[in-house]
């Protein structure tokens, strides 16, 4: 039987969910965007200063560890107290294999340069690292940040022989995905900021809103150490997010991917 006009415009709006299917990306609670607050290198400001800061505002944020990194050897404790409390630990590799090629990369040690190191020597790398997580704070799936975003070893790229260890893996390339359906788990952009105010950090957030999509942040220094955001810009993002839990999804990376996965796998 073919149903009135009055019928049909009833059912579109008592069915919105229906009506605008396959139109965009299906956030949890139909929050706009995803957003994933992540921190590299185990550094004393994010202990100091980051953590404290998401704390407060009841957010949980990302932390990829450098495993050989003197801030992991002093502070593990901290480190554990972290992951008790919610926020995720990821690999970012025992010993920052970097690219020593090029202007800028000086720091780069002889013995971890990634131009001499193997696709096989950063895969035993990068499971010890797993492993070395896992003691401390018990959980086995885990995410990756590529250092410096450096993808060849000496023998060829090395992401994809790492990529089943992971849930997800982040590389340099931008902050927001233009394309749910079509993005790589296992490259998903994302900025490293440096030196952004708060508001253009939050006009990120807002353009990941618009496109139904997710925003990835990975923040070195917060007001201290390297490639530094001020506290007071990184409160205001924040600041931001707290108060507008209901659009935006404020989660650990590991959790953001699993949805992504599940999604793509057509289990949402």
């Amino acid at each position: 039987m073919r149903a009135s006009l009055p019928a049909l415009l009833w059912f579109a709006l008592a069915w919105p969910s229906a009506a605008c299917a396959g139109d965009g990306f299906a956030w949890p609670e139909g929050r706009k965007a995803a957003v994933s607050l992540a921190y590299d290198d185990a550094l004393d400001s994010q202990l100091d200063t980051a953590i404290p800061a998401l704390d407060r505002h009841g957010l949980k944020g990302s932390f990829y560890l450098i495993l050989s990194a003197d801030t992991v050897r002093r502070r593990m404790a901290d480190w554990r107290a972290a992951a008790a409390n919610g926020h995720e630990l990821g690999n970012h590799s025992l010993f920052h294999q970097c690219s020593g090629k090029g202007p800028g990369r000086e720091w780069v040690a002889p013995q971890r340069d990634l131009d001499t190191t193997t696709v096989a020597q950063m895969r035993d790398q990068v499971e010890l690292a797993n492993t070395m997580l896992q003691a401390l704070d018990g959980r086995s799936e885990r995410t990756y940040t590529a250092p410096c975003g450096d993808l060849a070893a000496m023998d060829g790229a090395y992401i994809g022989s790492v990529a089943p260890l992971f849930v997800g893996i982040k590389l340099i390339g931008g902050a927001v995905v233009e394309d749910m359906a079509a993005l790589d788990p296992s490259a998903v952009p994302v900025l490293a900021p440096e030196g952004l105010s708060g508001a253009q950090l939050i006009a990120l957030v807002e353009e990941a809103g618009r496109k139904g999509t997710m925003v990835d942040f990975t923040f070195h220094g917060i007001g201290g150490d390297h490639i530094q955001v001020s506290p007071q810009a990184h409160e205001e993002l924040l600041a931001y997010l707290a108060a507008h839990r209901d659009v935006y999804w404020t989660a650990p990376f590991i959790d953001i991917m699993r949805w992504v996965r599940n999604a793509q796998a057509g289990n949402r």
